[in-house]
């Protein structure tokens, strides 16, 4: 039986793959309130440096709610939060985070930096690690095996 942090999963993972398919990183994040999707985003970076998923889906749910402060929230996201967007979902109090895949170059909650749980800030969110964990890193893996490809076609 499938859980209900996987169920969201599931939806943020195809948020991912419209990404994807547009030429972007496939990443997508989903914000949940009360068991219903607020908003969603996936990566828009190819156009915008700070268009992460997080941060599209924190300012989609912050219009929807009327206001920035987010408590009572579980942001979903394939990939561990950079330190921008944890920092961001500090800054919106969210009360949950789930993520599928750890980020060792650059996640900042748990992996390099833990800003969610950090005491010396004024707002920590609990952490849900490895929800599909295998599908949000292969869909990465794939992507990034698919774009050398077409940039080598010779195998390089």
């Amino acid at each position: 039986m499938i859980d209900r942090d996987e169920r969201f999963m599931v939806l943020a993972l195809e948020e991912a793959r419209a990404a994807a398919l547009r030429g972007d990183v496939p990443i997508a994040a989903l914000v949940v309130r009360d068991g219903e999707v607020v908003s969603a985003g996936s990566n828009r970076k190819e156009r915008d440096p700070t268009a992460h998923a997080e941060i599209i889906a924190l300012r989609r749910a912050a219009e929807a709610a009327e206001s920035w402060n987010l408590r009572g929230c579980t942001l979903y996201v394939t990939v561990e939060p950079c330190p921008m967007c944890a920092g961001a979902l500090v800054l919106a109090r969210v009360d949950r985070l789930v993520y599928g895949c750890a980020d060792p170059r650059a996640g900042a909650c748990g992996t390099l930096y833990d800003i969610v749980r950090d005491s010396r800030l004024n707002h920590r969110c609990a952490v849900r690690r490895g929800v599909l964990e295998r599908e949000c890193a292969r869909l990465l893996t794939d992507y990034f095996l698919e774009r050398r490809k077409s940039r080598f076609p010779s195998g390089l």
